[in-house]
């Protein structure tokens, strides 16, 4: 294995700690090209590996500091609310019953998550709040043990059929896996798969017992709301408060350095963004900033393959929901290289080949009016009360 930097610095390390079933490509987009059967059996394989991913950490002894105790997406607003009773109907057009996900009202809400203006929530059980560089680090503990040399410090400069070319010199294989994800741009004949878009966090200090009792979470539940422009959070093992979200630019060019992993602008509108759902948060601090790249596709749509031909293998465009689907990823990977004919094998993101993204200064236009089109579509929600004509017309284009 070869890192260009150290284990877990990347995404993988620095991520919201949600291992869930969430999979970029809906259920209908999966359908329309696969058909229904593909795409539930693509569902079904996600939250079957929300369990796995725990099992795999307590069979290598790895404390990921984990706790399986769901999601909940609040509805703070009438076009919230009518969001989550559409995400539910949808869900049981599909067959999926209250075991996937459910409505909530708004006392069933508030006892478990008690963020301002709640009038209900969905919630799905699929879904457990973890340490993600804990559990990163034990993984590469436990495959050194069984005998798998990582190579740290070593960046790839260009993979080819049987080898990569590194800084240090050349790596030969039968089947070269390309795991890069929002560095793939950086690989020569790569620099339109995947863009690099950063998602920035925050973290509180570990906040007493009575925040806690006014906050709910008490099965440290991760927790979302149903606004247009992400934001995601979860209780922390050592009761803090982490919390996320999208709204960094995107950087032409598709550049990733160091000084883009913070961002004051977009700090300070976490906090403020999480001190609106918990007033009670007013006298206590944020002690902890980052951020970091994730991978997304032009279709918004993870995959995973191999190329008979020449060798190449690939798995990535997790958009921002890859800390289980990697686990999917590498268990299919598996059984593509050792040529297994498995269920795996057969599910519908095996083999998918993404468009490219588009040239520059396209790109930068697009995406970056992309996030400011979410951000205003939330806005005129919040001042009109109904659903954001905004949001209609961007959502064909944003996954």
């Amino acid at each position: 294995m070869l890192e260009a930097e150290t284990v877990g610095f990347g995404a993988s390390g620095r991520n919201g700690g949600w291992c869930s079933a969430l999979f970029p490509a809906s259920i209908p987009t999966l359908a329309a090209e696969h058909g229904r059967d593909a795409a539930l059996a693509q569902h079904r394989a996600m939250r079957q590996t929300v369990t796995g991913v725990l099992r795999s950490a307590e069979a290598l002894g790895i404390d990921a500091r984990a706790a399986h105790g769901g999601t909940i997406t609040l509805a703070r607003s009438r076009p919230q609310w009518e969001r989550a009773q559409a995400e539910v109907a949808e869900a049981r057009a599909w067959g999926r019953g209250e075991d996937d996900v459910r409505l909530l009202g708004a006392d069933e809400a508030r006892g478990l998550l008690a963020g301002r203006g709640a009038r209900g929530a969905s919630y799905t059980p699929d879904c457990a709040a973890l340490h993600p560089l804990r559990l990163v680090r034990g993984l590469a503990d436990a495959v050194e043990r069984q005998g798998v040399r990582i190579h740290e410090q070593t960046r790839a400069l260009a993979l080819e059929p049987g080898r990569v070319r590194t800084e240090r010199g050349t790596v030969r294989a039968e089947v070269v896996v390309r795991a890069t994800e929002g560095w793939t741009a950086r690989l020569p004949g790569s620099s339109r798969a995947v863009v690099p878009v950063y998602s920035l966090m925050i973290a509180t200090e570990p906040l007493p017992a009575h925040v806690w009792d006014a906050i709910g979470l008490a099965r440290r539940e991760t927790f979302s709301d149903h606004r247009h422009l992400v934001i995601y959070g979860q209780r922390t093992a050592d009761d803090r408060l982490a919390f996320g979200g999208r709204g960094a630019p995107y950087h032409r060019g598709s550049a990733i350095e160091p000084g883009f992993d913070r961002d004051e602008r977009v700090f300070a509108q976490l906090w403020a963004t999480l001190r609106d759902l918990f007033p009670v948060l007013e006298g206590h601090h944020v002690t902890h900033a980052w951020g970091g790249p994730l991978g997304i596709a032009r279709d918004w749509h993870a995959s995973v393959g191999l190329d008979e031909r020449t060798g190449l293998a690939w798995a990535g465009g997790y958009v921002g929901d890859g800390l289980s689907t990697t686990h999917l990823a590498g268990r299919t990977l598996r059984d593509l290289v050792l040529r297994r004919d498995t269920e795996l094998v057969r599910l519908p993101w095996v083999g998918h080949r993404s468009p490219d993204w588009e040239p520059e200064p396209w790109r930068w236009l697009g995406i970056n009016a992309g996030l400011r089109a979410v951000t205003l579509a939330d806005a005129e929600e919040r001042v009109t009360g109904r659903a954001s004509l905004l949001a209609r017309a961007v959502a064909p284009l944003l996954g």
